[in-house]
């Protein structure tokens, strides 16, 4: 028998390199495996940042998923470090084309034959120096100014995606500096100060672009929905009233009108815009679907409804449980707090945290859920304390909580309030006072690290304590019998809550 010392010596540590995740990448890619294929190669360029053949196999793939700027990013960074490498020079040319940079298409694609005459590629490259050449002549070739500009807007575009705001608002400032008459930066770098939550500084640009580019439209959709997430009424109405009048003509200008009115709730007009798109064989990203399933909903069309919402599903599965007719049901008791989009929100922007936790709670049950998520100043993360973290995580259905004790009793403790709520839901504004009642004792209970071991009791003894106090008529006996427990139990359970009102201090 070996001794564990000599077998220790034989053992090889090993550290997977960029080499084993490329081939695990091929692999996958002979398997039709694309998703691994994906995530091996981005692992890949992560451990081999200087392999320009990883690089080159990343941006294809990124390519033929429609990361058109990421693919050239790739591809640019690719060539830099192997700059007679044809493969990548025609694949340079074939992105540059793409991307509508045709005078750097019809380079690379010289540049391929230059080195590789009679390559594997040598007639994709003819066809992509003849593309160009017919593009110039028509007019359409975009100049080196213009080329640069569109490749930084697409960057910052990147940037805001990705949350990396600073980066992408130095980006933009830079642009205006250099080109002060190009609108589309200021738009951009507008919506960037908006979801930093400089309302102010955003409202400024949009005011600028109006004043230099009378009846921009994307300045216009932008005010109207800072001015709707900033629940202004008054000028929602009056810019609502500017774009039912409007009448674009590209798909990308439909596209922002038909999704900011259907956001605002004018959906014929919405469905107008965004129903013309898709006659003419537009093909949109997620949101589109999502609007156009919405508008299509709430002006009658229920089965082209349902058939855009199985395409919004099937390239983001994410947005399951937030149907157009799952919101409207939910919609139909208009005196429901769930349905008071201005009430959780000033929940969760109180002072209070029993109050912001009572915003995120019902948040869970909004049909304003993912509008509200969206807004970039209502819900902070950064600055929500850990019980923030997880009522927000369990208000979105996430499923990272974990296992660990603490989250067992975060879980006993949400299914005390889920037990209130099903007796009440759905809540009118004096049912709301019973759930502060019971967040006010489970922040205090959480603190003292209690363990909320038996729910239905614990939403017995709130609910007897909470209506105890405001009627004599109340009996432990019939509280106890709805709950299905001992009188008993709830008097137990009414001691140990009691402990942890607010009253009680030293």
């Amino acid at each position: 028998m070996k001794s564990e010392h000599n077998t220790r010596k034989n053992v090889v540590s090993f550290i997977p390199s960029g080499e084993f995740y490329y081939k695990k990448a091929v692999q996958a890619l002979n398997r039709d495996q694309e998703g691994k294929a994906h995530k091996y190669l981005k692992r890949a360029v992560e451990l081999s940042p200087d392999d320009s053949l990883i690089l080159l196999q990343y941006a294809i793939l990124e390519l033929e998923a429609g990361q058109l700027d990421h693919a050239l990013d790739l591809l640019k960074k690719a060539n830099e470090i192997d700059p007679n490498e044809p493969e990548i020079l025609l694949f340079l040319a074939e992105a540059s084309a793409q991307a509508g940079f045709t005078d750097d298409a019809k380079y690379y694609a010289e540049e391929y034959l230059r080195l590789d005459e009679m390559g594997e590629y040598a007639e994709e490259a003819i066809d992509i120096i003849e593309f160009a050449t017919s593009m110039e002549e028509s007019g359409f070739s975009l100049q080196p100014v213009e080329r640069e500009v569109a490749y930084l807007q697409e960057k910052a575009r990147k940037y805001m995606e990705t949350g990396e705001l600073d980066e992408a608002i130095t980006i933009l400032e830079e642009i205006i500096a250099d080109h002060p008459d190009v609108w589309p930066a200021y738009n951009n770098l507008s919506l960037a100060y908006f979801y930093k939550g400089d309302a102010e500084q955003a409202r400024a640009l949009l005011y600028q672009v109006l004043k230099g580019n009378y009846g921009n439209l994307f300045a216009l959709c932008n005010l109207t929905v800072m001015a709707y997430y900033e629940k202004d009424d008054s000028e929602v109405e009056e810019l609502k009233s500017l774009l039912v009048k409007l009448c674009p003509y590209s798909f990308e200008q439909r596209y922002k009108l038909g999704a900011t009115l259907a956001l605002i709730g004018c959906y014929k007009e919405a469905y107008h815009w965004l129903h013309s798109m898709k006659v003419q064989g537009f093909q949109g990203d997620s949101g589109f679907y999502f609007w156009l399933s919405h508008a299509s909903y709430f002006t009658g069309h229920e089965e082209e409804a349902r058939e855009t919402w199985d395409e919004l599903i099937a390239i983001d599965p994410e947005k399951k449980g937030f149907e157009p007719w799952l919101i409207n049901n939910a919609l139909e008791d208009e005196e429901a707090i769930e349905n008071n989009r201005n009430f959780i929100i000033e929940k969760l922007e109180s002072g209070y945290s029993s109050e912001r936790l009572l915003g995120l709670f019902l948040l869970g049950k909004s049909p304003y859920q993912q509008e509200i998520v969206g807004h970039p100043s209502i819900i902070n993360v950064d600055e929500y304390t850990t019980i923030e973290k997880l009522f927000l995580a369990y208000a979105l259905d996430q499923d990272f909580l974990g296992d660990g004790e603490r989250i067992k009793v975060f879980l006993k403790a949400i299914e005390v309030a889920e037990l209130l709520y099903k007796e009440f839901m759905p809540l009118k504004l004096h049912d709301t006072f019973i759930f502060q009642m019971w967040l006010v004792l489970f922040e205090r209970a959480w603190e003292k690290e209690y363990l909320f071991k038996n729910p239905k009791a614990l939403a017995a003894a709130t609910e007897y304590m909470y209506k105890s106090s405001r009627t004599k008529d109340i009996t432990k006996k019939e509280i106890a019998k709805y709950y299905g427990i001992s009188s008993q139990t709830l008097t137990k359970y009414v001691n140990e809550l009691i402990q942890y009102l607010p009253l009680f201090d030293q």
